[in-house]
């Protein structure tokens, strides 16, 4: 008795590719690697004036996105943007003093 038509011959077998390790498939797609370099630089900016932040401000603010218009920061509510907006020219003074120029947007994050 023959096997049923829907399985593969015993001698062949699918081919399957070897598993890459993600932060290898990150190197090897070069808008890949932009894109992680402009999170990375957006992370170093929040380090940088992360000092000037009072309190527990810190929790309620992420890194945002960074392109050629500026730098995001994406804050929980209206309260902390707020805060954040009487801060800007402090927060983009530590900016330039770090060499790190350029116009800081304060936006809501979505939920």
């Amino acid at each position: 008795m023959s096997p049923p038509r829907y399985l593969a011959p015993k001698g062949l077998r699918a081919s399957v590719p070897e598993p890459m390790p993600v932060a290898q498939a990150l190197r090897a797609h070069d808008g890949l690697v932009r894109l992680g370099e402009r999170l990375e630089a957006s992370r170093r900016r929040l380090r940088v004036i992360a000092p000037a932040l009072p309190g527990t401000l810190m929790a309620s603010v992420q890194p945002g996105p960074l392109d050629e218009d500026g730098w995001s920061l994406l804050v929980a509510n209206a309260a902390v943007a707020a805060k954040l907006r009487h801060l800007l020219p402090r927060l983009e003074g530590l900016l330039t003093q770090a060499g790190l120029p350029g116009r800081i947007r304060i936006k809501l994050a979505q939920k």
